[in-house]
Parts: structure tokens; sequence; C-alpha cells
């Protein structure tokens, strides 16, 4: 998820789509590049990609994020990326690609499930608010391009499943708004407010127990029937600890959490 510049919004490479707009694409496995996109990837995992992984593999998140992620903090950036570790063989393959295509398909990452179509975030300033954008650009040895079923950016959505994933998506994007400027005060980006940071978004299992065999209800105001959900729908507590998040390194105000 890129944050894009409004007055570059049309330089940027793909062709933007619009509403309406449509493009073609079909991938099946008679294409000859089936499952050529699914190597030597950069594929950024935001915090409900892990969450649906972790969960679609019956694993804890401190065992997937072990397992198959690597944290980096580039130069100059004030909140680490995660992204998923390819396999360890001459093509770098998708850790979860098979011969009959992707393992986890029902819960691919946002990535996955929006190619060729790639989103980034608009923020208007005026209202506050971001929005998707989406740009069609796949590589050029895709083959899927040249396929005859068209798609417009609604339908193809309704097709892949994205809006659980778009809603969360847009959510963290806020957050990684607000981390392009150092929130920290002085402890840098690896320090004890940034490690409760990312464990509140990236290792959830980890976030539920701080939250529930703590003082966090002696220190927060929860109201009953949200500490019920967010104890049993774990898509709760992530949205829960991003609005947790927002409180306790900006100090932005929570409907749902309210200091003592």
């Amino acid at each position: 998820m890129k944050y894009i510049d409004p007055e570059r919004i049309e330089k940027l490479p793909g062709r933007r789509l619009k509403k309406g707009e449509t493009f073609a694409f079909r991938c099946h496995p008679q294409v000859a590049c089936f499952n050529r996109c699914c190597r030597n990837l950069n594929l950024f995992l935001y915090p409900y990609d892990v969450l649906r992984l972790k969960s679609n593999l019956a694993l804890t998140s401190d065992q997937f994020l072990d397992e198959y992620v690597d944290v980096v903090l580039r130069p100059g950036a004030f909140f680490p990326e995660v992204l998923l570790r390819m396999t360890e063989n001459e093509e770098k393959t998708c850790p979860f690609l098979t011969d009959a295509g992707c393992s986890v398909y029902p819960d691919r990452p946002d990535t996955c499930r929006t190619f060729p179509v790639e989103q980034g975030s608009l923020y208007d300033a005026k209202t506050g608010k971001s929005r998707l954008v989406h740009f069609f650009r796949p590589p050029d040895f895709c083959q899927g391009q040249h396929e005859p079923d068209e798609w417009t950016i609604e339908t193809w959505g309704r097709d892949q499943e994205v809006r659980d994933y778009n809603r969360m998506t847009l959510a963290w994007a806020e957050i990684k708004r607000l981390f392009q400027t150092d929130p920290w005060r002085g402890e840098g980006p690896e320090g004890p407010r940034a490690k409760m940071a990312f464990m509140a978004t990236y290792n959830l299992d980890d976030f539920k127990k701080f939250v529930f065999e703590s003082s966090f209800f002696k220190r927060y105001k929860v109201k009953q029937d949200v500490r019920k959900k967010i104890s049993a729908d774990e898509k709760a507590l992530l949205k829960f600890g991003f609005e947790w998040v927002k409180l306790f390194v900006w100090g932005l105000k929570s409907k749902q959490i309210k200091p003592r």
C-alpha cells in the first residue's frame, strides 16, 4: 500500500482505473505463465494478511512471524515493514506455492488478491480521509491480460472477495500515514513503545494476552460488549489494536478506549 501524491497520480506507472472502466484478465493453469508471478517477490504483508495467514496455517502469531516473515526497518523509516520470506531455492518461490497453485488461496495476501491491479492510498487533507485508487499493471510476461474476460474494479473486487481486505488495508494505511513522521520522542523505532505498537498490529496473540492478562483494563476503560467481542473475534481485536496504537502513540481519541 503506497501513499500517492495527488499531483503525481497521473504520472505513476500502469493504467489508472476509474469507476466503471474495464480491464481484461484471467489466470488459469492453461496460460503459459501460470504461477510465474509467485516467484522472487518483495511481498509486503499488512496486519490483516498476517491474521488470515496464521489462522489458515493454524499457527500462533509468533510461529508465523518466525517461520515466514522478514521484518525490515528501512533507513529513515519510523516503523518496520513486514515481508513474506521466499523459499531458499533457485527461483525463490513463494512458500505457499505448489504445482496446483496457491495452497493458502482463500486467505492469500491483499497484494495477491488484487493482482494484476495495484492499489494506493490517496489522502484528502480537506476531509481527513483516505480512499483507494487502482492501477492496472500486470508484468510484461503476464498472459492473463490477453484473455477475453473483462472486469471493472467493482466486479473484480467482488470476484476476489476483497471487501474485508480493502477495509482493513485502508485502516492500516491511516496508521502508516501517521508514521511518516517520527512519533517516538527520542526512543527511536526500535524502542519499547515501537515494540508495543508492532505487537498490537502484527502479533495478535501477544496483544490479546497484554489486553486480557495485564493491568490494561485498570488503565483504560473499555465497555463490556467490546471486551467480549475482541475476546472472541480476531478481526475485531485487530481493529481494536489499531485504535489503541493511535491513542498510545499519538494520543488520538478513541470511541472504544478511554484512559482512566
